[in-house]
């Protein structure tokens, strides 16, 4: 596997936790599964992100991002807007529909703001600036696993690199949260990540050529703590 310095230096930037799309204020459920006390150890934890890669962010996530991946390298607007519906569609719990398309939104407002290399696109033809628009028009969510497939595809970064990075940053994200709520110390974090590197690698690989049509999601208890957490009196987090 071989990709050029600047592809890797987005796939660092893109699943880096100091990229400021908000990803510091969700835990996906993982905060209810604290307060309810159902995670006990770092074994416990390593279970429950096990299972949010296999259940959700392969089967869903990944199959949204590369297949986002392919309707930008193709320049298809229909194929990316119906990648997007149906991957809200499929995600029940309306925190992390909001999670999710705030982060998306918010990356669409970075890189308008940043990226020097939009100054030379047609404002008119060029597919990250007319998704953006709808996004903005509130035509379709703008969930964030589609705007960073279009995102990574338009700088290079492969396919299957951008789903790595994608859920490697999912997985660290959910770390930083269990380390915030206060039961988990840095090197038992260090350990769990250590031990899910096989599992993003393992869903990548399975789900990184499945077709949109087969995205979906199925994680009953991580959606009902997401739900309970929608009513919860004490939450540091948004989801």
């Amino acid at each position: 596997m071989t990709i050029d310095s600047d592809s890797f230096l987005t796939a660092l930037r893109l699943s880096d936790s100091f990229l400021p799309v908000g990803g510091y204020t969700a835990s996906y459920g993982l905060e209810q599964y604290v307060n309810e006390g159902r995670i006990g150890d770092g074994d416990d934890l390593r279970a429950l992100l096990a299972g949010y890669l296999r259940r959700v962010v392969g089967p869903c996530e990944t199959v949204a991002l590369a297949n986002a991946h392919d309707a930008s390298s193709s320049d298809d607007l229909d194929q990316l807007l119906e990648v997007d519906a149906r991957l809200h569609a499929v995600t029940m719990p309306s925190e992390f529909r909001e999670s999710s398309t705030k982060a998306g939104a918010k990356l669409c407002e970075l890189l308008a703001g940043t990226e020097e290399d939009l100054a030379s696109v047609d404002v008119r033809t060029g597919l990250r600036q007319k998704f953006a628009t709808r996004i903005d028009a509130g035509e379709t969510p703008g969930h964030y696993p589609v705007v960073f497939g279009v995102v990574a595809q338009s700088r290079g970064l492969p396919r299957l690199e951008a789903c790595l990075s994608h859920a490697y940053s999912f997985v660290t994200g959910l770390l930083g949260a269990a380390q915030r709520l206060g039961r988990f110390g840095h090197t038992e974090i260090q350990r769990v990540l250590g031990d899910l590197e096989s599992v993003v690698v393992e869903i990548c690989d399975r789900h990184v050529d499945d077709d949109a049509t087969a995205m979906a999601s199925f994680a009953p208890l991580a959606e009902i703590m997401g739900m309970r957490h929608e009513r919860a009196g004490r939450r540091l987090f948004m989801s």
